[in-house]
């Protein structure tokens, strides 16, 4: 379904948000679950099991920032008309320098670590097929899926898996019993000693990094265009996240109850997952073990469709700017010429990854060049947000201002942390 097509279907809004509206949610939706992926569960479980609810607090601002970022790319779409990476190029060249490298250093092994991830529940449900065969079946599945630029089925499978993960994380967190009062204890901002930078970590760690820059695209491709649709989006997007936030303060539930309590360390990486389901399969029966290997799955293919289809469209833009072409150039548009690239891009060269060592020089790049990305997504937003860049009507008001402003400090901080392990690497 074309964009033209989505318009026509949902006509612009009036002033006021009705309760049919609530039915046009999605692109909020496909953002949060694409940045919610199985790193970010093992993130907050971790922080539960080490220091039970004390980080909640961390895990709940994480989500308001995402939202304050999120929505700043939206409205820099919605009221301009034009893509987050035309924004950026009006900025100077150096934004081109830094994004056209990241995205494609990025896409190779981040192609490579989501196939993976998707793969491990699979080998833990269904044993005797290795991990690699079931990692390039989900890649090429994944790109099936998205190849031929059809939104609408991309927006309904992503509901699906996003229906499967609120099942099955909500109810895990269920099973463990929660303290209320501990928990609500939990909100008082408190760091504890030696957290410092895990902490920040939670709090802005989460909720993905290149793909929030990918919801004006999203907006695009759903239909919406122009101021009238603001509030809608403020909607979809305060709700997406919502979601999100339920997702992390479950996986910090189940961290706290299950793990903390019982004084249970877990395994690195996402095998810390697969390792949860074997816990809950000791406490609770083999059937809750399969209920969050479900929807461990359901997390990470959503993480793939999003960003084979997103990051996608991303990289078509980028690239039918640097080549000079029509805003309406089919080359550049979803399902188009440079968008395939990319998905191909992501799926087979990333699969090389798969049998081999990552290179240590890759995982340096890779590492300086994301450690980079936040700063250089929340820096620029502010900027174009306060600029003529912007209609005056929706440029930044001092709450977006004084969020955008500590985001960028938090993710400076963080990215200075993830330097300094990345060079770690050639050293290690």
């Amino acid at each position: 379904m074309t964009s033209s097509e989505n318009t026509a279907r949902n006509p612009a809004p009036d002033g006021q948000v009705s309760a049919k509206k609530w039915r046009i949610i999605g692109p909020g939706l496909i953002v949060a679950a694409t940045g919610i992926g199985a790193g970010d569960l093992v993130a907050t479980l971790v922080a539960g099991s080490r220091y039970g609810y004390l980080l909640l607090w961390a895990a709940v601002i994480g989500c308001v920032i995402k939202i304050f970022l999120v929505e700043g790319a939206g409205r820099y779409s919605l009221s301009t008309g034009r893509t987050i990476f035309q924004g950026w190029r009006s900025l100077g060249r150096w934004t081109t320098w830094y994004f056209g490298p990241y995205i494609l250093i990025w896409g190779f092994v981040y192609g490579a670590a989501a196939m993976s991830s998707s793969a491990l529940p699979l080998v833990a449900l269904f044993p005797g097929v290795d991990l690699k065969v079931y990692a390039i079946a989900i890649g090429v599945i994944g790109a099936i899926i998205v190849w031929f630029g059809n939104y609408s089925l991309f927006e309904k499978v992503i509901a699906v898996l996003v229906g499967i993960m609120f099942i099955t994380v909500v109810g895990a967190a269920i099973v463990t019993l929660p303290n209320i009062p501990d928990m609500l204890s939990g909100l008082a901002p408190v760091v504890p000693d030696g957290g410092l930078v895990y902490t920040l970590g939670l709090a802005g760690g989460v909720g993905g990094t290149i793909t929030l820059a990918a919801y004006g695209y999203w907006l695009r491709e759903k239909g919406w265009a122009g101021g009238s649709w603001m509030k809608v989006m403020r909607l979809d997007n305060a709700v997406a996240y919502i979601v999100s936030g339920i997702f992390v303060v479950a996986m910090l539930i189940v961290g706290a109850e299950l793990l903390y309590s019982a004084n249970i360390a877990l395994a690195t990486g996402d095998q810390a997952l697969v390792q949860l389901a074997d816990i809950l399969a000791e406490r609770y029966g083999t059937f809750m073990s399969y209920f969050f290997l479900i929807g461990f799955f359901a997390t990470s293919f959503s993480s793939v469709l999003g960003v084979w289809n997103g990051v996608s469209l991303m990289f078509a833009d980028f690239w039918g700017e640097m080549r000079k072409l029509p805003t309406d150039d089919p080359r550049r548009k979803l399902g188009g010429t440079y968008y395939r690239f990319y998905i191909l891009w992501l799926t087979v060269p990333s699969t090389a990854l798969l049998f081999l060592d990552q290179p240590v020089g890759l995982i340096v790049a890779y590492g300086v060049l994301g450690a980079l990305f936040m700063p250089f997504l929340s820096f620029t937003l502010l900027w174009l947000l306060n600029t003529d860049r912007t209609p005056a009507e929706w440029r930044n008001k001092l709450w977006s201002n004084i969020v955008l402003g500590v985001c960028t400090v938090l993710f400076v901080v963080l990215g200075a942390n993830q330097l300094i392990t990345s060079v770690s690497v050639l050293f290690a």
